[in-house]
């Protein structure tokens, strides 16, 4: 017997009057297979800057999409500002454009995957983690709680290490249960190669309270930070704070995606200080994930 199509209403899957999804204002036909994403709208051009054509450029709000050929390959580099939450805007509607045909509205026959590289800047937290530094994510540790809403999220996550992540640092009841995804292992060793530090990544709900800075609210735990650099699991460590690991490789596992996320090191939080000159370096980062993705 023949399985009935899944039909994506319009209050669910809403679509401009031009034929592009939502928030992105992106055709299905303009998006490649890769897919470079950074969070600065502007970085989109720095990224683009390398590429030898451009074939399409669209932007809305926050979301600059940019689709063009670096040496044969046709790459999209699609901003997502700041947070998981707009991660699940993001790929949720990368997905749709792949995976759903906007005329009749209905699951395509045949799933096409995407890879999606993450380039992003972030806190170090760990001694041999200076500014400068490239990381790769190995896994995520989400403190957004957004894959929590989604079914089967036990089947993508790491439950040994959130347990033990939990116990470790005495997780405070109230706050969002933590979720852990692995980024995929084979972009892993296709981008990082042997020029990346490796480890565990936390994404934040915020950049303030929740990366444990206190300005003039105090926090909840202002211990929270020294035990989560003392996490160890597995031979891993928690190398760096960043805010939208967790939810690509989360979502992107659930829907059958291919991701990872690299980011470079802009200040140490062991080490208090920080490059402000970053924007003139993370061109390096940029280059290796286009020759390598």
């Amino acid at each position: 017997m023949q399985k009935t199509k899944k039909y994506f209403a319009d209050s669910e899957l809403i679509i401009n009057p031009d034929g592009s999804a939502f928030h992105l204002h992106l055709r299905p036909e303009q998006l490649a297979d890769r897919v470079i994403l950074v969070g600065d709208p502007g970085r989109v051009k720095l990224v683009a800057s390398h590429f030898d054509t451009v074939e399409c450029e669209v932007s809305n709000r926050e979301f600059h999409t940019i689709t063009g050929i670096y040496h044969s390959k046709r790459i999209t580099v699609q901003s997502t500002g700041i947070g998981c939450d707009n991660i699940d805007i993001v790929v949720n509607e990368l997905d749709a454009l792949a995976n759903i045909d906007f005329i009749t509205r209905e699951e395509k026959d045949s799933f096409r995957q995407l890879t999606m590289v993450r380039i992003g800047t972030c806190g170090g937290l760990q001694p041999d983690t200076p500014s400068g530094t490239f990381i790769a994510s190995v896994k995520s540790i989400g403190f957004d709680g957004l894959l929590n809403f989604y079914a089967r999220r036990n089947e993508v996550c790491d439950l040994d290490l959130e347990e033990a992540f939990k116990t470790h640092v005495d997780w405070n009841p109230l706050l969002c249960a933590p979720y852990v995804v692995d980024n995929d292992a084979d972009l892993i060793s296709c981008v990082a190669k042997d020029d990346m530090v490796r480890g565990i990544t936390i994404a934040c709900g915020g950049f303030y309270g929740p990366q444990g800075r206190e300005l003039r609210l105090p926090l909840a735990d202002p211990h929270l930070n020294e035990k989560i650099e003392t996490f160890v699991h597995s031979g891993l460590r928690i190398t760096n704070f960043e805010m939208e690991s967790s939810a690509l490789a989360g979502l992107s596992r659930l829907m059958g995606h291919r991701a990872m996320t690299c980011c470079m090191v802009i200040a140490n939080r062991r080490a208090k200080n920080v490059n402000l000159s970053y924007k003139n370096t993370i061109d390096d980062l940029i280059q290796l994930v286009l020759d390598r993705i």
